[in-house]
């Protein structure tokens, strides 16, 4: 296999104290994070000046964690945090070039609120919006929305590919050139260049118009995070970037092959989709002192908080019922998220991880990848996963924060600028333009160039 030409694609991908689970615990970290906007405006602030293409912002519409009844009588897990949007609206009016996704669900939302929202994001950032399409796995989030139980998963990806398409469909309302606001005439803009989408399908009944202009990029970037089956389909079909959680080099191939292999069945090419899988990364300048620091919040973890995380992730099964030093129990297929179930069972059968053992394996990452070693050592894996067709970049998930980020940016991008594999500046002004992807043509362009 040829070396690879092109650069790794980066995310910051900005969880209010850090993606570990003890992270409001460590020294270091900012503990008000969620609710501190000078905290996040610092951190847009690094990300931007070292050139990364994106900040990433996570969200759920209840709190994250299944209770264990321990949990609940400490109330040590860590929650409250910015509205996603909200907050990147105020980012993007500190900022010029990097770009911002957020994450918003079609299980608890309507695709006309979606399309707004995030047009007018990428109006209000001058074209460096991006949507972090996904379907809710919390029950949590059902019993804030009028619900008793979460909606069957193979209904939510039903739904989602056809919000999907209504949410690009009402993007499409206005060609570029529809507004004139000629004051002269009093004609505010040409009826013609107006597209009503009049859609009627089973979840949705959406007649339009959307009342936001086109945005500057033509439609936000869409980006996707289930890596299901249901998840990849939805992905080949509708996303420019996968967020995607692996544990190894040959696992990340395989679906990186999958996925793209997907993409000519839609009349897509490869490049039009770009997989950018979670790393987590713990560096310093030697691997015994990036150990150390790995340990040094590894020890923060209560154990009450780690079978919280590992309820969430396993399903309706409460692990606080079986020893901690004893193996995971056999678990029923999950409605939440499946693939990282199956990731987390995979994990503990492959490694014949205790209860415990697993928890520390995933309390960091919560399945993304975990690097722990020098600049050198960190790379030499990047830039392996580029090589070798396992990822087109990656988003970095960093331990704590805000020191974690500013790790990375010291010791990591240094390392990959010297190798040639990221940017020292911006291309262009856009998200689209950062991660090379086309601009979408409106649909009436597209009719009239075919004929």
């Amino acid at each position: 296999m040829g070396k690879r030409t092109g650069q790794i694609k980066l995310g910051a991908f900005l969880y209010p104290t850090g993606h570990h689970i003890a992270a409001w615990r460590h020294p270091e970290a900012q503990a008000d994070a969620g609710s501190n906007f000078a905290h996040y405006a610092e951190l847009a602030r690094i990300a931007e000046a070292a050139k990364f293409d994106l900040i990433f912002m996570a969200d759920g519409v209840g709190t994250r964690g299944t209770d264990t009844e321990a949990l609940s009588r400490t109330a040590i897990r860590y929650v409250a945090q910015f509205e996603p949007l909200t907050l990147l609206s105020a980012l993007a009016a500190l900022t010029t070039r990097i770009g911002f996704v957020a994450t918003a669900s079609t299980t608890y939302n309507e695709p006309y609120h979606i399309a707004r929202k995030f047009a007018s994001l990428d109006h209000i950032s001058g074209g460096r919006a991006g949507w972090n399409l996904v379907t809710s796995a919390s029950e949590d989030e059902a019993h804030n929305f009028n619900r008793d139980h979460h909606v069957a998963h193979a209904e939510r990806y039903e739904r989602a590919e056809e919000f999907a398409d209504v949410v690009r469909g009402l993007w499409d309302t206005w060609e570029e050139d529809a507004f004139l606001r000629d004051k002269e005439s009093g004609i505010y803009y040409d009826p013609s260049k107006q597209h009503l989408l009049n859609h009627r399908g089973k979840h949705f009944k959406v007649r339009g118009p959307l009342n936001v202009a086109r945005a500057p990029q033509g439609h936000p970037v869409i980006v996707q995070a289930g890596s299901s089956e249901p998840g990849k389909e939805l992905a080949a079909r509708t996303a420019e970037v996968i967020f995607t959680a692996h544990q190894n080099a040959d696992d990340a191939r395989a679906f990186y092959s999958d996925v793209k292999g997907r993409l000519a069945r839609y009349g897509r090419s490869p490049d039009e989709l770009k997989i950018m899988p979670g790393i987590f990364p713990v560096v310093a300048k030697t691997e015994s002192e990036a150990r150390e620091k790995f340990e040094q919040i590894q020890e923060l973890i209560h154990p009450a908080v780690g079978l919280s995380l590992l309820n969430g992730m396993a399903g309706d099964v409460d692990l606080s019922k079986y020893p901690l030093d004893g193996p995971l129990p056999e678990v029923t297929e999950t409605n939440g998220s499946k693939s990282r179930q199956k990731l987390m069972i995979d994990l503990a059968r492959r490694e014949n991880l205790t209860i415990r053992q697993l928890y520390l394996r995933v309390a960091g990452a919560r399945g993304h990848w975990q690097v722990i070693g020098t600049p050198e050592q960190i790379v030499d894996q990047m830039e392996d996963w580029f090589e070798t067709g396992a990822a087109d970049g990656f988003n970095v998930m960093p331990p704590h924060l805000p020191a974690g980020l500013t790790d990375f940016v010291e010791h990591i991008v240094p390392e990959l600028r010297r190798r040639g594999l990221f940017r020292s500046e911006y291309e262009g002004q856009t998200l689209r333009s950062h991660l090379g992807l086309r601009e979408p043509q409106h649909p009436a362009h597209a009719a009239v160039a075919a004929e």
